[in-house]
This record gives C-alpha cells, sequence and structure tokens, in this order.
C-alpha cells in the first residue's frame, strides 16, 4: 500500500465555510471596498463547499466607473 497525504475533504469544506474563514474573507471585502470608494457594495456569504465574498458595483455611476477604468479589478491588487 502507497504511504502519501490523504486530504480530509470533509474536514476542509468544514473549514472552507467556517466562520473564521467567514471573518477573514470579510476583512478582505471589506478592504477592497474602502479602496473603491462609494456606489459599490460588499456581501459574504456560504456556498455548497465555501464561504465567498463579493464586491459589487451598485450604483449607476459606480458601475460605469469600473466599466472605464477597471476600478475593481485595479483594487483587488
Amino acid at each position: 500500500m502507497p504511504k502519501g497525504f490523504v486530504l480530509n475533504q470533509s474536514g476542509v469544506r468544514e473549514l472552507m465555510r467556517s466562520p473564521e474563514m467567514q471573518a477573514i474573507l470579510k476583512e478582505h471585502a471589506d478592504a477592497i471596498k474602502s479602496r473603491v470608494g462609494d456606489g459599490y457594495k460588499q456581501d459574504v456569504y456560504v456556498g455548497k463547499n465555501r464561504a465567498n465574498a463579493m464586491v459589487s458595483a451598485d450604483s449607476f455611476e459606480a458601475r460605469r466607473d469600473n466599466m472605464k477604468n477597471n476600478t475593481l479589478l485595479k483594487a483587488v491588487r
């Protein structure tokens, strides 16, 4: 029998959905939102396998700014 590393998939899924992971994602989303300015919103939600964070343009001006200047992409870098 070969020796090696066996990933505990249910443990990884639990870790990726945990409140601690959600807090880390919220910190990152807060930092991105603070760099882009007004008109953007953020959200943290739990999916099937992991927690997710999202920052998106919420107003017409923010959507136009993001399309013209790639504001969100630049804020992630």
